[in-house]
């Protein structure tokens, strides 16, 4: 039988991508976030380590990295901000890998493995996926949900994301989440079945 589809899931902040992963995983997907595993990482003592040297004890709180005291540190200059993606991107590579291996050795299959990547296209992961989907909604529902967790749309400036239009552009596929979660997992249905199709499954 044909490898499952591998499958990179991006947009911009208040774009819904955990809603979709959350879609595409009840819709019979294993799914990853690559935020978590982020999240992971800062637990590991080796990264710590390299984070206080480079921004100070202050960002370590109690032995914890403090990730927006972080993100304000590292996004006040380039060169601390591409020293951090240096850091950090080559480790969740790695892991993502391995997990994609993990991934292909279930039984029953899976209908696809998917791993949400913010920074899909910026990191240039993509090219490690069979198939990409882009979530892309209405800026001012953008705004809405980006203000309901304390972010704004600038923060993608600040984050040097792409703009949602320039993720679409270079998916292979096109998601719109007006706010229905109904239709929503209508259109990421449709989406893994042409995936899936496409892969010979």
């Amino acid at each position: 039988m044909p490898a499952i589809p591998f499958v990179g899931l991006t947009g911009g902040i208040g774009a819904g991508k955990s809603t979709a992963l959350q879609a595409l995983e009840l819709l019979g997907a294993v799914v990853l976030s690559t935020d978590q595993l982020v999240h992971d990482m800062y637990e590991d003592e080796d990264v710590r380590a390299a984070v206080v040297e480079r921004f100070g004890a202050e960002v370590v709180p109690q032995g914890r990295v403090d990730r927006a005291a972080l993100a304000r540190r590292a996004f006040a200059r380039p060169e601390d901000r591409a020293w951090l993606e240096q850091l950090l991107w080559p480790r969740v590579g790695a892991a993502v890998l391995v997990w994609r291996e993990q991934a292909s050795r279930l039984d029953p299959a899976p209908l696809a493995a998917v791993v949400e990547v913010p920074l899909l296209f910026e990191s240039g992961m993509e090219s490690i996926f069979d198939a990409t989907i882009a979530v892309v909604a209405d800026e001012e529902l953008r705004a809405a949900r980006a203000a309901s967790r304390h972010h704004t749309v600038v923060d993608e400036r600040l984050a040097r994301q792409l703009s949602q239009e320039e993720k679409a552009a270079r998916a292979t596929h096109v998601i719109v989440n007006d706010g229905s979660v109904v239709k929503l997992r209508e259109e990421l249905s449709e989406v893994l079945a042409s995936i899936s199709q496409a892969s010979g499954r």
